[in-house]
């Protein structure tokens, strides 16, 4: 085996170590966890596999691809959290072995491997390939379509890389959505002007990538027409529209929200950020390194000017963001650059600051009754309600991780290479003691006991309804069927309607005295902010 080949099969293995164990250990998060898996559970419910549904009607929102590499994980693993989650560690393995593919392709191998070390080291793109959301596998596909662009300066197969371009955007785009497209062209315009043009490639590939992008997102959206009318194409239009232009259930914030979000979720990746290099790159890599910043800053600025405020909007950042760091690493210890002072000290500061964090996590579950007086929440007040098990022990974790930076910044004095290694172990091992042991503690305090409820009901023949709040929990967890009766969707019908089956409800404890004033309601239950009835 070359010595290429067997860093490849280490990654991969190092990749699946991290990524596929453990991945059905906690509830799946409502909104967008639970969301994208009923969609694949309804498509293997009703063996209609074209046309994504919700609660079994049409579902504009999200196009199919992973829904459907969702349905093929649950054919394998059954209908469960494992299974929703594998696709995305699935797509973590893959993007491990890009990173480092790309990187050696652009730079060297050396640059391959702290990139994809780099990448699994930081918190956010680790965490959320150990999740359910479209996000990694939607950013994987845009960045290998700008991948493919790129060697249309550098590649020897030119039409084929514009070939691949085009059905790499286009998978995106079945993906998640138009987003894709929007991303492309406005990166794209804003290379053309920062470098006066094209340069070496040909105006004639622009339309081989749009039509290649085109004939790809037709395998979905040109059979919905064809089967279905223009009807789903033109609800999904007008949704990414509404997307774009207004905030989105709730999920409001200010312009720098993203920003916040990029600089600590990536930690430590966005700290090399801050790194002044005086190296001056050959055409091939200074080319990348152009591409990786438009791209940062195009996603950025869109998704900061973008009402709707989600965290994994901004996560395509992740890619360009991870690529100029590990290039400031690489050039820091193969170049011998010295390390600013601004990147320590962010390094020591950020590090801190979520080690303080990590360690107060079972502060707060021990005297929580202290702080209660001070939430004016009565959700969060109930939600803390939750009888979830800690220790002063756990706290050590917060210690391990102030001890581990702290140790880092120390070897950082003496030599880079030794000291950014073992900030990666360290950044790793938390990671996973965070994903295995804190979120679930995390999940009992916020969802657990309405989960708990909807899981109690599964298998009967019953209506489930939320009352108050949006949830897509009570047609996951009960594996709600179609019903015959149209009915059941109208709020109304099931709470004062002549109904033909038992109907449960759930409200949260602020909406509950409404509910409890209804004399067909009877209250079975009450648990940690949820409020649950009966239709007597």
């Amino acid at each position: 085996m070359s010595s290429t080949l067997s860093r490849y099969f280490i990654i991969a293995v190092a990749a699946s170590l991290l990524f596929f164990p453990f991945l059905g250990q906690v509830h799946l998060f409502d909104w967008d966890e639970i969301n994208f898996a009923e969609c694949a559970r309804e498509m293997i419910v009703t063996d209609n596999y074209l046309q994504v549904q919700i609660d079994y009607k049409p579902f504009w929102e999200k196009p199919p691809v992973f829904i459907w590499m969702q349905v093929l994980a649950m054919r394998m693993f059954g209908i469960n959290e494992y299974a929703a989650r594998f696709p995305n560690a699935v797509i973590g393995v893959i993007t491990l072995l890009s990173l480092f593919y790309v990187g050696k392709r652009v730079v060297n191998e050396k640059m391959g491997i702290w990139w994809a070390a780099l990448y699994a080291a930081s918190w956010l793109p680790h965490f959320y390939f150990k999740s359910g959301i479209i996000d990694p596998t939607f950013n994987l596909f845009i960045f290998l379509a700008f991948f493919q662009v790129y060697l249309l300066w550098y590649g020897k197969r030119k039409w084929l890389h514009a070939i691949l371009a085009g059905v790499f955007l286009g998978i995106a785009v079945l993906t998640k959505g138009p987003a894709a497209i929007l991303i492309a062209i406005l990166a794209f315009g804003v290379y053309i002007i920062v470098n006066r043009g094209i340069g070496g490639i040909k105006w004639l590939h622009l339309p081989v990538i749009a039509v290649a992008a085109f004939a790809t997102t037709c395998i979905w959206f040109g059979l919905e027409v064809l089967h279905n009318g223009w009807w789903m194409v033109n609800e999904f239009i007008t949704y990414q529209v509404r997307l774009f232009r207004t905030e989105d259930a709730g999920h409001g914030g200010p312009f720098f929200y993203h920003f916040i979000i990029l600089l600590i979720g990536c930690f430590p990746a966005s700290v090399f950020l801050f790194h002044r290099s005086k190296v001056k790159e050959q055409p091939p890599v200074s080319n990348f390194k152009r591409w990786m910043w438009i791209m940062f800053w195009v996603v950025l600025l869109l998704f900061s000017i973008v009402k709707t405020k989600i965290v994994h909007y901004s996560s395509l950042c992740y890619f360009p963001l991870t690529f100029i760091a590990a290039l400031h690493i690489h050039n820091i210890i193969s170049r011998k650059e010295k390390l600013s002072g601004l990147v320590k000290g962010m390094l020591g500061t950020i590090g801190i600051l979520l080690a303080i964090v990590i360690s107060l996590l079972p502060v707060v579950g021990l005297y929580k009754d202290k702080l209660i007086p001070f939430i004016k929440d009565p959700f969060a007040v109930a939600n803390l309600q939750a009888d979830v098990p800690w220790s002063a022990a756990e706290s050590l974790w917060g210690v391990f991780y102030l001890v581990g930076i702290i140790a880092v910044l120390f070897l950082l004095k003496n030599g880079y290479k030794r000291g950014i290694m073992t900030l990666f172990i360290i950044q790793v091992v938390i990671i996973q003691v965070t994903v295995l042991h804190f979120t679930p503690k995390i999940e009992a305090y916020s969802q657990r006991a309405a989960i708990d409820f909807f899981k109690e009901l599964e298998g009967k023949d019953v209506y489930v309804k939320v009352l108050g709040y949006k949830s897509y929990a009570h047609l996951f967890y009960p594996k709600k069927m179609p019903q015959t009766n149209e009915n059941h969707y109208s709020e109304e019908w099931l709470l004062t309607g002549d109904i033909d089956k038992p109907a449960y409800f759930v409200c949260k404890i602020m909406n509950a005295d409404k509910y409890r004033a209804m004399p067909q309601l009877e209250e079975v239950g009450n648990k940690n902010g949820f409020v649950f009835f009966k239709r007597r």
